[in-house]
């Protein structure tokens, strides 16, 4: 009984981090641009979740200039594409690269479906092509939060954004059948709790799709970079595959498959006017692009499935 206590209790934190994080998108830029995207009157569309995500739809010269003013109000834009009518929004990274690298191993229908550092949505979209049951989506970022209701405005997935981060995850009103988690590992401090969240928030024979940067070398050790790593300052860990699946069995994950190993070049992330910002290129060694800005090895993935 007093354990039930307990995770009601921390239940109703999560609602309270919740009504924190809505109050602040009712203040400055951030309440300006929300009722923006809430006023816009957007008929029927015709939607299209392929490697970019299209929406068509009739709009007079006015809404289309409404439409550009918000979306470009709204950079930085990292992943997609999007194409709202003629508005191409040319994302930093091509995530369509990455989910079709994931769409032979899926099976998402009628499913519970979470994604842990959801972004603006964009690997939601694709995934609500699938017929999940249930799609939600995690973040904390109020830029990504504001991105997605801008989207889904045109989309109408049904998806649901929380404001809230993966360690929020195992108090979450309901536990998930896949869960996908891509590029957010190596910004944890504590990997292994990290992956021990992503379990306990998995429903039995649940499974977990995690992509993370990874070094090559065949001992079990990781890379923790001094300052940055690729000019990012917040990436605390880069595992060999070794300690990658070390980290896994720890959490007790079940099955550790890996699914798919390769480098990040300029065909997946680079540059674009959607940023206005750095990207690989300039995280590079300019006369070494194995090696990064700061000479440690140039960015490699890896796509791995779990099982409980």
């Amino acid at each position: 009984m007093a354990l039930n206590f307990e995770i009601l209790g921390l239940k109703k934190d999560l609602q309270k981090i919740t009504d924190e994080k809505f109050k602040k998108l009712k203040s400055g830029q951030n309440c300006e641009i929300l009722s923006a995207i809430e006023a816009l009157q957007i008929g029927e569309c015709c939607c299209e979740c392929g490697d970019v995500v299209r929406a068509s739809f009739n709009a007079s010269a006015e809404q289309r200039d409404e439409i550009s003013r918000i979306a470009r109000a709204l950079k930085p834009w990292r992943k997609g594409p999007f194409a709202l009518n003629d508005l191409f929004i040319d994302t930093e990274w091509r995530s369509f690269v990455k989910f079709n690298l994931l769409r032979p191993f899926l099976d998402l229908r009628g499913k519970t479906v979470a994604d842990v550092g959801c972004n603006n949505g964009y690997y939601m979209f694709r995934a609500s092509a699938l017929k999940p049951a249930r799609l939600v989506g995690f973040d904390p970022s109020a830029l990504f939060y504001l991105q997605f209701r801008f989207i889904e405005k045109f989309l109408r997935s049904g998806a649901k954004f929380e404001l809230l981060g993966v360690e929020h995850l195992p108090f979450y009103e309901h536990k998930f059948d896949t869960i996908f988690c891509l590029g957010v590992i190596y910004h944890r401090s504590d990997p292994v709790k990290m992956l021990k969240d992503l379990r306990t928030s998995l429903n039995a024979g649940g499974e977990v799709f995690l992509d993370t940067m990874y070094i090559e070398g065949e001992g079990d050790f990781a890379l923790c970079p001094k300052n940055s790593y690729s000019k990012i300052s917040n990436i605390y860990f880069v595992p060999t595959v070794g300690a990658l699946q070390n980290w896994c069995e720890r959490a007790k994950f079940r099955d550790f498959e890996i699914l798919a190993q390769k480098p990040t070049d300029a065909s997946e992330q680079r540059k674009t006017e959607w940023i206005d910002g750095q990207s690989l290129e300039n995280f590079l060694d300019p006369h070494d692009n194995s090696r990064t800005i700061e000479g440690y090895p140039a960015p490699r993935r890896i796509y791995v499935r779990l099982r409980a």
